[in-house]
């Protein structure tokens, strides 16, 4: 970040923590679907990746386990193997920042988590990601 406590709090911010979120999106995909380690494919990069989007990306990769398991006791039907890729790494990242970023509203996370699923996933997903989402915010921030 560039020392605002909240990338989302000052006027132009919100497109650049936008961008943060869309970028560490498309790197959670595209280790899962390369089967590469996220950190690793994170190494990688000729260009890093904004300091939000590299947060998120090793706050996935250490916190993926409480964070998966998380997703699988308010995912009601759903396992986080049975997901959609794309939902899937959008819970993720949204299920750590509400887990570990308080500084950031809960709308904002949930806001850009549905933005994201819109964007990159199916007609569904903005619901499902919502629903899955908001359940996790009142256990974790009420």
């Amino acid at each position: 970040m560039t020392g605002r406590a909240d990338p989302d709090a000052t006027p132009g911010a919100r497109s650049e923590a936008r961008g943060a979120r869309e970028r560490a999106l498309g790197l959670l995909y595209e280790a899962e679907s390369r089967e590469v380690g996220v950190l690793e494919l994170l190494s990688r990069q000729d260009l890093p990746p904004p300091q939000l989007a590299t947060e998120l990306i090793e706050g996935v990769a250490t916190h993926g386990a409480a964070i998966d398991e998380l997703l699988e006791e308010v995912a009601v039907d759903w396992s986080v193997a049975r997901m959609a890729p794309v939902d899937r790494a959008i819970l993720r990242l949204a299920a750590y920042e509400l887990a570990h970023r308080p500084q950031t509203p809960v709308a904002v996370v949930l806001n850009e988590a549905v933005e994201l699923a819109n964007l990159y996933s199916t007609a569904s997903s903005g619901r499902f990601v919502n629903g899955v989402l908001a359940t996790i915010a009142g256990r974790l921030r009420s």
